[in-house]
């Protein structure tokens, strides 16, 4: 028993406390020379080239390679950080124009305060059922902090919502949020899908008649029931660095039919 116990808190400090061992896949424009042409012009002196931004993919992987190299963090001892403030005008205007009048370059660039560094972790492409063109992406930044000696690795997440303009796809929409490292493994049955499925579908709207084996690829989760209504659905998870499993889509299917786009609330719903 002992061993057992042992083997289950070792997995799960495996789980969540342990940083992401995935790659980059923000590596375009290695090129140093990539950034000669901003290097001395502002925000509202910049226009996108268009072969960046031809399909919704490439305008992220591009505006995310921009920001790899992009620091906001002062002065280092160590000298220069990349290339400095000298990409951010740059990836500002991948932002739509409605979404620029939103969001000030300023306030832009001030969202960048103690950032030396950007890897896109995870980037897919998720349902929508307004037809929208939806993505999910995580990223791992290394940070400096004010009174602090050495920097260190903050891992965010959010979803992209993408317009196309006359120029090309633009970033209409962007939320970011932070992950924790301690909750996660202390608190909650709310970072674990599965039990967020138990928990919301099966005791607080009593739906569940039975539940499907969990499938997984890669770092989506895919996780059905069968419900006592006769449908089956389906929650389509994403697993982020710390572990936790963040809902992006919830579908809902009678008999052979096809799989239709949900937004249920059980929060508002079912309590």
């Amino acid at each position: 028993m002992f061993m057992r116990n042992q083997q289950n808190i070792t997995s799960y400090h495996q789980k969540y406390f342990r940083p992401s061992s995935l790659k980059a896949i923000n590596l375009r424009f290695t090129n140093p020379n990539f950034f000669d042409p901003y290097y001395d012009k502002t925000h509202d002196q910049i226009e996108v080239p268009q072969e960046l931004t031809n399909t919704p993919e490439d305008t992220l992987l591009n505006y995310f390679s921009i920001l790899r190299e992009a620091a906001n963090m002062g002065g280092r001892s160590c000298g220069t950080i990349g290339h400095g403030r000298i990409p951010f005008p740059l990836a500002y205007n991948f932002l739509s124009k409605e979404y620029q009048k939103k969001l000030s370059y300023e306030d832009y660039l001030h969202s960048f305060s103690g950032i030396g560094h950007t890897s896109l972790l995870k980037l897919c492409r998720v349902p929508d059922g307004q037809r929208n063109i939806r993505f999910f992406y995580e990223i791992e930044t290394i940070e400096g902090f004010e009174g602090k000696s050495a920097e260190y690795f903050g891992y965010s997440y959010g979803f992209i919502q993408l317009e196309h303009e006359n120029e090309g796809f633009r970033i209409a929409e962007m939320s970011k949020l932070e992950e924790d490292f301690l909750c996660a493994p202390y608190h909650g049955w709310d970072h674990d899908g599965e039990a967020v499925v138990e928990v919301k579908y099966g005791n607080w709207c009593k739906m569940i008649q039975y539940l499907y084996p969990a499938m997984r690829k890669g770092y989506i989760k895919n996780i059905y029931f069968h419900g006592k209504g006769g449908a089956d659905y389906c929650f389509m998870f994403i697993i982020l660095t710390n572990g936790t499993d963040v809902e992006a889509a919830q579908f809902r299917k009678e008999g052979n039919a096809e799989w239709v786009q949900v937004n249920m609330k059980p929060e508002e719903e079912c309590l």
